[in-house]
C-alpha cells in the first residue's frame, strides 16, 4: 500500500516538474499541512534517473517555501493577530497553537524563522508569529531562505541517494531530524549568548 502511494506520488511529481514541486512547496509553507518528504524525496529520486535536474529541483523546493512562507508572513502581517484567530481554524491553526508559536517566536527571536523550518509541526506556521512581529522582510526572507534551504536539500539528496529504499530513507529521515534538533539546539544556543553578551546581530 505505501509503496503504491509513493509510486503515485513519483508519477505525480514527474508530471508536473518543477512546477510541480514549486506548488506542493508552497502548500508545504503556507496554510496546507502537506508534508515535504513527500515531494521533495521523489523530486530527489527522479533526478538520480536523469528524469529532473537535482540543482533546479532544489530551487523549486525552496522557492516554492519561501513563498509560501511569505504568504503566512503577509497575512499576519497586514491583518493582525484578530484574523488569525477568527479564520485559523480553517487553515488547521487553534487557538493555542498560536500562542505556542508566538511563545516560541519570542524565546528564541527572529533566527526562529531559520531553525523553525527544521521542526516537524512547526515549520509550516513559524512565518505567522514573525508576521505579528513585523519582522524585517529581508530578515525574514534570509532566514527562511536559509532554513528551508537545508530542509529541502536533504530530502532531495535521501531522494537522489537512497529514493528506491523505503526502509532506508526512513532509517535516514529519522537521523536528520535528531541531528537537525541537535543543530537547532547549538544555534540557538550561540544565538542568545551572542545577543546577550555581545549586542543585538
Amino acid at each position: 500500500m505505501l509503496h503504491d502511494i509513493i509510486n503515485y506520488i513519483v508519477n505525480i511529481v514527474s508530471q508536473l516538474g518543477y512546477i510541480g514541486i514549486f506548488t506542493a512547496m508552497f502548500l508545504e509553507s503556507s496554510f496546507f499541512p502537506f508534508p515535504s518528504e513527500v515531494v521533495m524525496i521523489p523530486a530527489g529520486y527522479l533526478a538520480y534517473k536523469g528524469d529532473m535536474n537535482i540543482y533546479i529541483a532544489i530551487c523549486s523546493g525552496i522557492f516554492g517555501s519561501v513563498v509560501g512562507a511569505g504568504f503566512n508572513y503577509y497575512l499576519a502581517k497586514h491583518f493582525g493577530r484578530a484574523f488569525l484567530q477568527k479564520y485559523g481554524k480553517y487553515i488547521f491553526l487553534r487557538e493555542d497553537s498560536l500562542k505556542k508559536l508566538e511563545k516560541f517566536f519570542d524565546k528564541h527571536g527572529e533566527i526562529s524563522t531559520f531553525n523553525g523550518r527544521l521542526i516537524p509541526g512547526i515549520r509550516q506556521y513559524i512565518s505567522l508569529p514573525a508576521g505579528l512581529a513585523k519582522m524585517s522582510i529581508s530578515k525574514f526572507i534570509l532566514y527562511t531562505a536559509l532554513g528551508a534551504g537545508i530542509w529541502v536539500t536533504i530530502l532531495a539528496l535521501l531522494g537522489y541517494f537512497i529514493g528506491s529504499n523505503e526502509e532506508l530513507v526512513k532509517e535516514y529521515l529519522h537521523n536528520a531530524v535528531i541531528l537537525a534538533l541537535i543543530f537547532i539546539s547549538l544555534l540557538t544556543l550561540f544565538y542568545t549568548l551572542r545577543h546577550k553578551f555581545g549586542g543585538r546581530p
